[in-house]
């Protein structure tokens, strides 16, 4: 619904897009048109034109004049039967109560034209909240339980949203989240909200939006591989725990089935309060399970499986059955053995049983650690090396301009990636800062030092390639993974062999960022 950002001063109100993302603007038409000062229903008066939404219609900031308050209001011309699913959609929204979710004051057809009169919010859409850089983990979460809240209050009611969008989101000033701008049509059921959430999580981790499993949107796809897969946010950016992970690509698997939206926000409440508490992340996400059938065989750490309150239930109900037969035990026999549910000795023996793999944990890199090679050049690229590595998107290592592909007259260039000592690494991402590079990873032994020779040897020397090579790849972001299991390396080479084409149209390497992540 509305999205409010500051400009000149002022707040803006923005009706966000959801699923009328993609139909054509109407017309624009004079008879009934609005102008400022108006005051509509002897009641609101509008006092600035925002902008137009998706469908057509327009955004109006006004005040209403009996309470005093600032209101927005969306209006489209002609009313009559055009209008009636935004009124309708309107009428129904009123009816939910809570925190989270926008307020609706009022919806009236005039023939002419029709008009929704809601609440003011000032602040800005989540889409808007992004554009700068994706969110941290803890405040993902915060906003993925306020919108599954507002949902759960929909859903109790019978109605569905159908309109859960980064441009629906809202983030108020004080830091309230606010859904808004409800439009659900006969094709959505409570799961595409629950689904919409799922895809909430991941544009708020990595600035992406999923549309083959959410829906269509100007904003951008998600990042996937050359077969279509949606890669997950730790794949796209360093630093996403891996519980919110899971949960993320849970909710956008359509091959599980999605939990309930209360149940959904008692979880990410669960999570939002682990923020401050990391010992209840311990217990895990909230995992699906199939819809029917088993899953396609996919590689171990890729399973979903079934997680639930049950196995605690029956847990907490074996332990009081065996305190309550400890309790019943003769108290008198010193020397009996321990019973069940008597703490065992220093002496008795552990608990068997083969822990849990560790998660990959991101590897500090130092601008040590790093440096170009380039055997074809003339040495005038080598310097800032340390950009790609200072934890900034905001800084990167330049390379000279070329005029043509792919790479000049050279047969590319590379990155030298030195660790202290060997390292099971499990994925090595670089960020750039245009779409349009190839680049492949490989492995080797040493470095020879920043010399011509040197940096041609290692070229040589480098032919144990990593996964499979990137071409012309249509994202900003290059994720190499395929590392053998236990298999460990000190020396690491991308090296490229395309330049990406800059927004103002020139060839050049930019490299934001490079992070490694590595098994503990």
């Amino acid at each position: 619904m509305a999205s409010e950002k500051s400009t000149e001063g002022g707040p803006v109100t923005q009706v966000g897009e959801g699923q009328e993302a993609e139909e054509a603007t109407p017309p624009v038409l004079t008879v009934g048109a609005p102008h400022v000062g108006e005051v509509l229903a002897d009641r609101y008066e509008l006092a600035e034109h925002i902008n137009d939404d998706a469908a057509g219609r327009q955004v109006w900031q006004g005040v209403d004049v009996v309470l005093r308050r600032p209101v927005a209001v969306v209006l489209r011309y002609p009313g009559g039967d055009s209008a009636q699913e935004m009124l309708q959609a309107a009428v129904t929204a009123s009816r939910v109560i809570h925190p989270n979710l926008a307020g609706v004051y009022d919806a009236i057809d005039e023939d002419t034209r029709a008009y929704v009169v809601r609440e003011w919010i000032d602040g800005e859409a989540l889409r808007e909240l992004v554009v700068e850089e994706p969110l941290d983990a803890e405040r993902a979460t915060s906003i993925a339980h306020a919108v599954a809240s507002a949902v759960a209050a929909v859903h109790a009611t019978g109605m569905v949203h159908g309109n859960v969008h980064p441009g629906t989101v809202m983030v108020a000033a004080d830091g309230r989240v606010v859904l808004a701008d409800a439009r659900a049509t006969e094709g959505d059921t409570p799961d595409t909200d629950v689904r919409a959430i799922g895809g909430i999580l991941y544009f708020a981790l990595t600035g992406h939006w999923p549309h083959a499993e959410v829906g269509p949107s100007s904003l951008p796809d998600a990042v996937r591989d050359g077969s279509g897969a949606i890669a997950a946010p730790r794949m796209v950016r360093a630093g996403v725990p891996a519980y919110l992970d899971d949960l993320t690509m849970d909710l956008l698997d359509d091959r599980l089935a999605l939990p309930s939206a209360d149940v959904l926000a008692a979880e990410l409440d669960r999570l939002d309060v682990a923020a401050d508490e990391p010992f209840i992340v311990d217990a895990g996400p909230l995992r699906f399970s199939a819809v029917e059938g088993d899953l396609p065989e996919q590689p171990p750490a890729n399973r979903r499986k079934l997680v639930i309150g049950v196995a605690s239930l029956l847990v907490i109900a074996t332990v009081g059955l065996l305190l309550g037969i400890s309790v019943l035990a003769d108290p008198g026999d010193d020397d009996a053995a321990p019973g069940p549910g008597v703490a065992a000795t220093a002496t008795d023996e552990p608990a068997t049983g083969t822990p849990a793999p560790a998660a990959p944990k991101a590897v500090p890199l130092t601008r040590d650690q790093v440096r170009i090679v380039d055997p074809d050049g003339d040495r005038t690229e080598l310097a800032d090396a340390a950009l790609m590595v200072d934890g900034k998107r905001d800084t990167a290592w330049e390379s000279d301009t070329y005029r043509n592909l792919p790479f000049g007259g050279k047969s590319g260039m590379g990155v030298l990636i030195k660790f202290p000592e060997p390292t099971d690494v499990t994925s090595v991402q670089v960020n750039l800062s245009a779409t349009g590079a190839s680049a492949s990873l490989f492995t080797g032994q040493g470095d020879t030092g920043s010399t011509p020779a040197g940096d041609r040897k290692i070229r040589t020397d480098y032919k144990t390639r990593i996964g499979e090579p990137i071409e012309n790849h249509e994202a900003t972001t290059l994720t190499f993974g395929g590392f053998p299991p236990d298999e460990k390396h000190q020396y690491l080479l991308i090296w490229f062999t395309k330049l990406p084409t800059t927004p103002e149209g020139r060839l050049r390497l930019e490299i934001q960022e490079i992070t490694v992540q590595a098994r503990a």
